[in-house]
């Protein structure tokens, strides 16, 4: 074999392997409930939901079912970053509002309002105005947004970073 022939190979195994990370999805492809659930715990993030349940097809539960891998990465650097507990009330689960980056498409999470998670979002992100609905909206360096809904933080993870 020549180098050339070499060279070629190697080329054509490595599009070959990139293109098969991008078309099953990389970090962007979906995640099951159980291995949503396994990463976030042993990440120390905690969930709950007023159904107690994680039922998708249940407003009432929180469900991780169809979750992206890039929102739960964005999520255990939101907790590594910022120090603070996570809880999530908000995932995949129905009564969110649709759109391309939405919870039913596995973009966010919601996150339990508390002193150390908004203290954070307010002196580490840029503040961007109030979103359409009235939510003050923080931007951070990734571009994933935090809109403040009152009792909870909707994040939108773009990418991994927090």
């Amino acid at each position: 074999m020549t180098t050339l022939s070499r060279t070629t190979t190697l080329l054509a195994a490595l599009v070959a392997g990139l293109a098969g990370l991008i078309f099953t999805g990389g970090a962007a492809s979906a995640v099951t409930q159980a291995d949503a659930a396994a990463q976030l715990s042993a990440a120390g993030i905690t969930w709950s939901s007023s159904g107690g349940c994680t039922t998708q097809s249940n407003s009432t539960c929180t469900s991780f079912s169809g979750v992206r891998q890039a929102t739960i990465d964005g999520a255990k650097t939101l907790k590594s970053a910022s120090g603070c507990a996570l809880n999530i009330t908000g995932g995949t689960e129905v009564g969110h509002a649709g759109g391309t980056y939405s919870h039913e498409t596995g973009y966010k999470f919601d996150f339990a309002r508390t002193t150390c998670l908004t203290n954070w979002i307010h002196n580490t992100y840029s503040y961007q105005g109030l979103r359409g609905d009235g939510a003050p909206l923080y931007k951070a360096g990734s571009g994933n947004l935090y809109a403040d809904e009152g009792n909870h933080w909707d994040v939108t993870f773009y990418t991994c970073g927090c």
